[in-house]
């Protein structure tokens, strides 16, 4: 008898910046930094050139957004029974959740150009 996959459980694709990937399983309930300290503690083979020295600047990433550490991915609404990729980076903060439109309003509106002949 093959053991049943819980129908109730996430499956996560993480991948780093050098490309390698592996695959977890975690609750809808576990939240982001669970999920980081899991890695963490469970770091893969294969990955030792990656490996950080504390799950606190272990960030995840989600359809180009970090996650903050108390997202649940439950709160998310990601398909269960499904697999999700989600991208792994060592970072040791996040920007502001407004940082993005700060950055663009802060944009010089001159331009310079050079013209190669």
């Amino acid at each position: 008898m093959t053991p049943q996959k819980d129908p109730d459980t996430v499956n996560l694709r993480l991948i780093l910046v050098s490309g390698k990937t592996k695959d977890f399983t975690f609750s809808p309930d576990d939240s982001a930094s669970d999920i980081a300290k899991h890695v963490f503690n469970n770091w893969p083979l294969g990955w030792e050139e990656e490996q950080v020295s504390s799950p606190s600047i272990l960030r995840l990433i989600y359809q180009g957004r970090f996650l903050h550490g108390n997202v649940t991915l439950g709160a998310l609404k990601l398909p269960t029974g499904r697999t999700t990729v989600m991208h792994l980076v060592a970072r040791e903060t996040l920007p502001e959740p407004n940082s993005h439109g700060q950055r663009n309003r802060d944009k010089n509106t001159e331009s310079s150009c050079c013209l190669l002949l």
